[in-house]
């Protein structure tokens, strides 16, 4: 399979993305950027506070009864780079349904910043602009394990 940018991969039933994934409490989290970015290092942060791996470098998506499935790619399931070391042995989960999308190329400039989402194959999906935030490893585990407060807040 090809790979494919994510904005080719609006209307398609599959494609194949550079990108990597992780999972929280069965949550996926798709991390994508440019080369370079850090999307293997913003996973294995996340794996050393508990993520489940997913995929490194590229991760298959499948829309599956109205949701986004990421899958790790065979021929480098359980393999993570890791730069200045090399590539890693690590144990897939093998897929996760993709709650979430950090953009490691966008910078967030509000500090709580309103809900923005993006397609991908088809289905509205939650966009967080992971570059230069604090914590982002810690602060993306509790985001997928509990979620975020509704911007209305406390007005609703």
């Amino acid at each position: 399979m090809k790979t494919s940018s994510l904005s080719d991969a609006m209307n398609q039933d599959s494609t194949r993305v550079h990108a990597s994934c992780v999972a929280v409490a069965g949550r996926g989290l798709l991390i994508v950027g440019v080369p370079g970015t850090g999307k293997s290092a913003l996973t294995l942060q996340m794996m050393a506070f508990g993520a489940e791996f997913i995929a490194d470098d590229r991760v298959d998506l499948r829309l599956e009864r109205g949701k986004v499935t990421a899958m790790t790619v065979q021929n480098i399931s359980g393999l993570v780079e890791a730069r200045g070391i090399g590539l890693l042995h690590a144990s897939s989960a093998g897929s996760a349904t993709v709650h979430y999308v950090v953009d490691l190329d966008q910078t967030e400039d509000a500090r709580l910043p309103e809900p923005i989402t993006i397609q991908l194959l088809g289905q509205t999906v939650p966009l967080l602009r992971g570059a230069g935030v604090p914590n982002l490893p810690a602060a993306l585990i509790q985001l997928l394990k509990m979620g975020r407060v509704d911007p209305e807040w406390p007005s609703k």
